[in-house]
């Protein structure tokens, strides 16, 4: 990609004989907010580190503007990384732990101070320069680890889970806080997080990984609405996957009944996975619905009601603001468009 500020090129990585990378090859872009997103264990967070310089692959590439950079130390690249563990240096004022790597390159005085001024508003933190760290809240302190880390003016920050330790509210509120931030400075971030609305949230692209493998890249939209297997559809937001056939193009068979869809290109008679998400199922009368069920649970989830509707075949996830009580015989509709069709996935192969 010829715009392309960072490039991996078939990352292989094994730790005491187990594969963590199986070829990792991804293209980030200047001025981007991507982020790697997948549960433990699927080789995001040793991705960040070999594109900071903290991990060597066993064989691969790392470019960046085209130049290889497997061989170069950390403190050599134009990168710069903030860990979950925030590793303020606790015998320093808030100033003196922003301003640590000015100093490093010996910076004037006058600058380093107006840089650090500088630092200190784009997180919110003027007038705190005095205060001693170790004082501070956990946003706070996740804040001068930020402000420390951009004040060297690095062409790309690495995010390994910063927010992880944060309570929930604050959590939501550093996320559209490093969204603005990382559109302020125009440096590209790199984001690893287990956390879908995480990702949904600050992303301009997500990289869905599993066992070591990328398993989509895309806008959050595309990740949410257009799923490319049963994992990520399933890893993303809520979904209902059932077994069904692909009959020909735009139909397809699932819990005994023929449903019309948006989907073609499968063949004829081919098995595949049908996902469909919760919110897009419909409570009807029961002699009205395309499917027919009992509510088996209902709970209320703040912003909806999830229910789980028993059918012959499925018992199916649905979000509705409206509620029926348990036992009630239901009908349930989705429109073609709300029916996405991917290949069966290995797993269900197998």
């Amino acid at each position: 990609m010829a715009d392309s500020l960072i490039e991996l090129h078939d990352l292989k990585k094994e730790f005491d004989g187990t594969p963590v990378l199986r070829g990792i090859s991804l293209d980030i872009k200047s001025r981007e907010f991507v982020t790697l997103l997948g549960p433990s264990g699927c080789g995001k967070t040793t991705t960040l580190r070999i594109i900071g310089g903290f991990e060597q692959p066993d064989s691969g590439d790392v470019l960046f503007e085209g130049r290889r950079l497997n061989d170069v130390p950390p403190y050599r690249r134009e990168i710069n990384t903030v860990f979950q563990r925030y590793a303020l240096f606790p015998h320093l004022n808030v100033a003196e732990n922003i301003a640590f790597g000015l100093h490093i390159k010996k910076m004037n005085p006058a600058e380093i101070k107006l840089k650090t001024r500088e630092m200190l508003s784009l997180v919110g933190l003027s007038g705190f320069e005095a205060r001693d760290v170790t004082s501070l809240s956990g946003g706070q302190q996740q804040r001068v680890a930020i402000a420390r880390a951009l004040v060297c003016e690095p062409r790309v920050l690495l995010l390994d889970e910063p927010l992880g330790a944060l309570d929930l509210k604050l959590r939501k509120d550093m996320q559209i806080e490093l969204k603005r931030i990382q559109q302020r400075t125009g440096i590209t971030f790199i984001y690893v997080t287990h956390d879908q609305e995480e990702a949904l949230t600050m992303s301009d692209r997500i990289v869905v990984m599993n066992h070591g493998v990328i398993q989509q890249v895309g806008s959050p939209t595309d990740i949410y609405n257009e799923p490319e297997n049963a994992f990520v559809a399933d890893f993303i937001g809520e979904s209902n996957i059932i077994d069904g056939v692909m009959l020909e193009d735009r139909k397809v068979e699932f819990c005994d009944r023929e449903f019309e869809c948006v989907d073609s290109g499968f063949g004829h008679n081919t098995p595949v996975d049908v996902v469909i998400r919760p919110e897009d199922l419909r409570l009807v009368y029961a002699g009205d619905g395309l499917l027919q069920g009992v509510v088996e649970s209902i709970v209320f989830k703040g912003v909806h009601y999830e229910m789980m509707v028993r059918t012959e075949h499925f018992t199916f996830t649905v979000h509705s603001t409206m509620a029926e009580p348990v036992g009630k015989t239901v009908g349930l509709t989705v429109i073609p468009f709300d029916i996405h069709i991917m290949h069966r996935s290995a797993e269900a192969q197998a």
